[in-house]
């Protein structure tokens, strides 16, 4: 079955660095469009990156510059290296495979000021 296991967050004091990683499996992952989204306490789930099958990126206005959002077709994984990190990054982070419409179960977030 279709499966999105995400996998390196935590606690990073502001400034530092994190870079989660999302494993899939049961599925055609390099034909799908995978993204990464977000939700903090209390908000909306939000867009942070996406990226094509084809490499093609684009990202939400609020981590332009700081994160960068790739994939490992070979390996079945998408990655987002975030740095600069924000007390207002504090969310959980989830990835998203587009053609199949699964998402992941999570992966928290924390950075303190």
């Amino acid at each position: 079955q279709v499966q999105l296991v995400e996998s390196g967050g935590g606690l990073v004091q502001a400034g530092g660095s994190l870079r989660l990683s999302c494993a899939a499996s049961g599925f055609i992952f390099s034909v799908n469009t995978m993204a990464w989204y977000r939700q903090a306490p209390g908000k909306q789930r939000e867009l942070v990156a996406r990226i094509t099958s084809g490499g093609r990126t684009n990202y939400a206005e609020f981590v332009t510059g700081r994160f960068t959002i790739s994939r490992d077709n070979a390996k079945n994984t998408m990655y987002l290296q975030m740095n600069s990190l924000k007390p207002e990054d504090t969310a959980v982070y989830y990835c998203f495979a587009e053609r199949v419409r699964y998402w992941g179960q999570g992966t928290q977030v924390t950075v303190s000021s």
